[in-house]
């Protein structure tokens, strides 16, 4: 009975031990679990803002809720991810394009004052004023690319819009550079007290089919001109180069005539029956004739 009693003991005190080994297992479990828990929300709630960029951190809920609740910060911040959220916008130059491409058509169709339409496809370097992120944010409630899709896709388009009707088509084409000063100054005008400042900015005007083909139709023309002046102008070169030629050949002819007609005149004055003679003489070769007259005298014939 005694032997059994200490068998117990022994069984009881094992049973004991096996507990309190579980007890510190368990404790052990939930340590660890505790300790990665707030690891991961320290890591959760810790965001470094990197360089170039303004941090903004909202809160989502309480009584600081709603437009001031936007404060700016830099390097490490470490907030409640429950309550609070932060952005991050950047300052350094951005690019952005308005354009036409396979996936989206981003371009505008603005008109003239005579009703012409023109396509624009502008591009633009700009930047964001630091001090006046958290404003941005306060008030657009968007990341920086929303904004781009949104308010300044639509700053750009009106200021097209007001400087393009402010011109025909023809004023608008011959006063390029004026209309893209224009343009500028009116959408600067626009970000620049939003907090947005252009850096670079590019049009990309586009003539519409039907002005491009009218340009093409008048440069023919006036080529056409061009062609048919210098075709007068070539004949009538060449036709004074025949005025000139019949001039020349008829004073030519002249010349010549007068100069035969007093050779002429001299040889009449100068042929005496001496010179007969001795022409006759220069052309005997030297043989008597063989014909002769009847009358059977000296009389040459035919002598050449």
């Amino acid at each position: 009975m005694e032997e059994k009693s200490k068998w117990e003991i022994e069984r009881e005190q094992e049973k004991l031990n096996q507990q309190l080994n579980f007890k510190k297992m368990v404790k052990r479990i939930l340590i660890g679990i505790t300790t990665f828990t707030v690891l991961v929300l320290m890591f959760q709630s810790c965001e470094r803002i990197d360089a170039g960029h303004v941090g903004v951190k909202v809160n989502l809920y309480g009584s600081g809720k709603g437009v001031d609740d936007v404060t700016e910060c830099t390097g490490v911040v470490f907030y409640n991810p429950i309550s609070t959220k932060i952005y991050e916008f950047p300052t350094y130059i951005q690019h952005k394009e308005y354009k036409k491409t396979e996936e989206a058509d981003n371009s505008f169709i603005v008109n003239s004052k005579d009703g012409s339409e023109f396509q624009v496809s502008p591009i633009m370097n700009y930047s964001v004023v630091r001090e006046k992120v958290p404003a941005i944010f306060a008030k657009y409630r968007r990341s920086l690319p929303e904004i781009e899709e949104g308010f300044l896709k639509t700053a750009v388009y009106d200021a097209f819009r007001l400087a393009t009707n402010k011109y025909t088509a023809d004023e608008l084409i011959s006063n390029r550079a004026v209309f893209e000063v224009e343009v500028r100054r009116l959408l600067e005008g626009q970000l620049l007290k939003e907090g947005f400042i252009i850096n670079q900015f590019t049009s990309n005007l586009i003539y519409p089919e039907t002005f491009k083909k009218s340009i093409e139709a008048k440069n023919n023309a006036v080529q056409s001109a061009l062609q048919a002046e210098n075709q007068v102008k070539t004949a009538e070169a060449q036709a004074k180069i025949k005025i000139a030629t019949a001039n020349g050949n008829a004073q030519a002819m002249l010349t010549a005539a007068k100069a035969e007609a007093e050779a002429n005149s001299l040889k009449q004055k100068t042929i005496t029956p001496m010179l007969l003679q001795l022409e006759w003489i220069n052309k005997w070769n030297g043989k008597l004739p063989e014909t002769m007259l009847g009358d059977k005298t000296n009389s040459m014939i035919g002598i050449k």
